[in-house]
């Protein structure tokens, strides 16, 4: 039977309908995500904790521990870590933020002092923030209810995803059990692939980011300190807790740790500091990734970027906390799927690069 349309057009037309349908089934997915995200962002972020302590968990359950009161204990113990995480990095940005709030004041009378003839004086600029907080200070009592209502939805938040952990971790073989039944046709062993791919690209990227994370967080805290640059454990908390943003966290941390030893410290340090923070960066990069993450989780820094600003704006902080992870899990699939439906010939004889 004679078709209108040549083969190749015939087949650019199938996959655009496989690409639009894709892209479809996608947004719906974000838009739902995006409409009950006070519902999703605690599973979510269970997921991203399931990943981090399952390690633990099992190391519970080799030891013949109950699976209630090993996954009760895990929870007790990242309880109490982040509990005492917390209270170090608390007490240490109450202890050394008077320094780092000065410091940055002070650089910014003298940046105020540099662009004083263009009429943006430190006084004009203090006259000009009185009127407007005299326009808007009507205002301040809604954003005070509307802080503590955000502050509220967080906690919640929070302890639902704890409770989610817990369910997790106790009950992750009822969960693989159902994701089998519920599988249609014979797929059930491909399902249980792709989510175990999945969940271990996950579990990857969250165990490697941690220790990534505290790597980079010492050695910066160390150069910081021998420098003597105001703050330097609460600036080094604050790169501990920006790495979990690739790329972006750390770029950011590391600004205002050099801005900090510019403001207190002079051009000198500043630079020192900033190549304090260049090394850790190229330490990063070229030692710990490759070997802490590049088993688990492979992608290039344009697609993590990407995806990082897909995430923002998308939901914003939490957006770009939980972009790089579920974009590791969909990698996972993608590669799970390639390796069993990709014909041999194919993929070109073994041992070819």
């Amino acid at each position: 039977m004679q078709t209108l349309l040549p083969e190749p057009v015939r087949r650019l037309a199938a996959w655009c309908v496989v690409v639009l349908l894709v892209v479809g089934v996608g947004a719906v997915g974000v838009w739902l995500c995006v409409t009950f995200k006070t519902a999703v962002t605690p599973v979510l972020l269970a997921l991203l904790g399931t990943a981090l302590l399952g390690p633990l968990y099992r190391r519970l359950l080799l030891m013949k521990v109950q699976r209630s009161l090993a996954a009760g204990l895990t929870c007790a113990a990242v309880v109490a870590v982040v509990g005492g995480v917390t209270y170090i990095v608390v007490k240490a940005l109450i202890d050394t933020g008077d320094q780092i709030i000065a410091s940055l004041k002070q650089a910014a009378t003298d940046v105020a002092k540099y662009f004083g003839a263009a009429g943006t004086s430190l006084d004009d600029m203090a006259s000009n923030a009185k009127e407007l907080l005299g326009k808007f200070g009507g205002t301040a009592a809604s954003g005070v209810l509307s802080g503590l209502s955000v502050v509220g939805e967080v906690i919640a938040m929070a302890v639902l995803a704890l409770l989610l952990v817990f369910f997790f971790l106790r009950d992750s073989g009822r969960a693989m059990a159902a994701l089998r039944s519920l599988s249609p046709g014979d797929s059930a062993d491909v399902v249980e692939a792709m989510a175990h791919r999945a969940f271990t690209a996950i579990e990857g990227f969250m165990r490697g980011t941690t220790i990534i994370a505290f790597i980079d967080a010492l050695c910066i805290t160390v150069g910081l300190l021998i420098l003597g640059v105001p703050g330097a454990v609460g600036l080094g908390a604050l790169v501990f807790v920006g790495a979990y943003i690739p790329y972006l966290g750390a770029f950011l941390s590391g600004a205002v740790a050099v801005l900090v030893a510019l403001a207190d410290r002079g051009f000198a340090i500043a630079l020192w500091a900033l190549g304090v923070v260049l090394a850790v960066q190229v330490l990063e990069g070229h030692i710990l990734q490759p070997v802490i993450q590049s088993r688990t989780v492979q992608m290039h820094p344009a697609v993590v970027m990407l995806a990082i600003t897909a995430g923002a704006s998308v939901a914003g902080i939490i957006g770009m906390l939980l972009a790089v992870p579920l974009t590791a899990a969909a990698f996972g699939i993608l590669a799970e799927l390639r390796s069993r439906y990709t014909s041999p010939a194919s993929q070109g004889p073994r041992g070819a690069p």
